[in-house]
């Protein structure tokens, strides 16, 4: 009986590290993180880098530019991978955030609130909703809106669906199916409303949102970028891929952000008719709001940017985007 007892106490005992210890490796994982974090600072300050998804990622270090950091190569923080190290004479810090704005805010705030941060840069792909923009450009917009923030009004009105699906879709909305009668009349969908972000920022009062459209960037490095107006760029990627036409970089247009892929032409003429955007993508305004998001630095400094970046890819201009932390 006695043994009996003591083997069921040691199974109970087990049972408890089992579920204990892991409980105590994240808190000691994380506190090895951020030791690191404090060592890698000392060497500050740094030039952070974001990219979006891994075709991205892929193509930055296969250039080979980066060169890692000796003994601190990288710190892995909440999921992400904070890589560390030189490009040339630059100290930068590059991670990939993940698609989307959530993403793109969230790993801006861990990257500002940890590490020594002087600067950042996000590069991704964008997409072009005008003749303004072809493939391979670089743009540099002075302004971005979040479009993405909807009222479903009851209003009718009349709408078309695309016919193509993703069969990674979790769901679909055939809006033409709400036609009456079928193919014609009013849609029964209504109309959509578009909002102005809520906005909470350092020199506001606590808990006083202001209404936000354009997200502005920081007029001292449009000044800078616009001495770039007339750089060259590289046409071709080898001697058999080649742009259809020399790409150019533009300082000065809109870019509209939303949780949204834009594949639709009528839906991209709407964007330019409305809000005078020449670039779309999903990600940039989230980084240019985060940069008076609280607690980004202990002291304000107007001096110290964002800059937001996107590479072409597949059939996209590239695009950047610049604003004051």
């Amino acid at each position: 009986m006695a043994t009996e007892v003591v083997r069921r106490c040691l199974v109970v005992l087990v049972l408890i590290c089992l579920l204990v210890l892991p409980a105590f490796a994240f808190p000691l994982k994380r506190k090895e993180s951020l030791n690191a974090v404090k060592e890698v600072n000392s060497e500050g300050p740094y030039i952070g880098l974001v990219t979006v998804f891994p075709p991205e990622e892929t193509a930055f270090l296969a250039i080979a530019a980066f060169e890692p950091h000796r003994t601190h190569p990288f710190v892995d923080l909440s999921g992400r991978r904070f890589r560390v190290g030189r490009i040339l004479d630059k100290k930068v810090i590059y991670v990939r955030c993940g698609i989307g704005m959530i993403n793109a805010a969230a790993a801006t705030q861990q990257m500002l609130d940890l590490f020594d941060i002087k600067g950042i840069i996000h590069f991704g792909i964008a997409g072009n909703v005008n003749d303004s923009l072809s493939i391979g450009d670089v743009t540099i917009p002075k302004q971005f809106a979040h479009t993405g923030i909807w009222d479903w009004l009851n209003k009718k009105f009349r709408g078309q669906n695309p016919n193509r699906t993703d069969p990674n879709d979790v769901a679909h909305l055939d809006i033409a199916s709400y036609n009456v009668p079928r193919s014609e009349g009013t849609n029964l969908l209504g109309r959509i409303g578009y909002d102005p972000e809520e906005f909470f920022s350092e020199t506001g009062k606590p808990d006083t949102a202001r209404p936000l459209v354009w997200a502005q960037t920081s007029q001292h490095w449009l000044h800078l970028a616009a001495n770039l107006e007339g750089l060259e760029l590289e046409r071709c990627l080898n001697l058999s891929l080649c742009l259809p036409k020399k790409p150019k970089l533009v300082v000065g247009l809109r870019g509209s952000t939303a949780n949204i892929f834009v594949d639709n032409a009528a839906y991209r003429d709407f964007l330019v008719r409305t809000f005078q955007v020449s670039s779309v993508d999903m990600e940039s305004a989230a980084v240019v709001m985060t940069r008076e998001s609280p607690k980004v630095f202990n002291d304000f400094d107007p001096f110290k940017e964002i800059s937001i970046c996107q590479y072409p890819f597949n059939n996209l201009p590239l695009t950047c985007a610049v604003g004051k932390i």
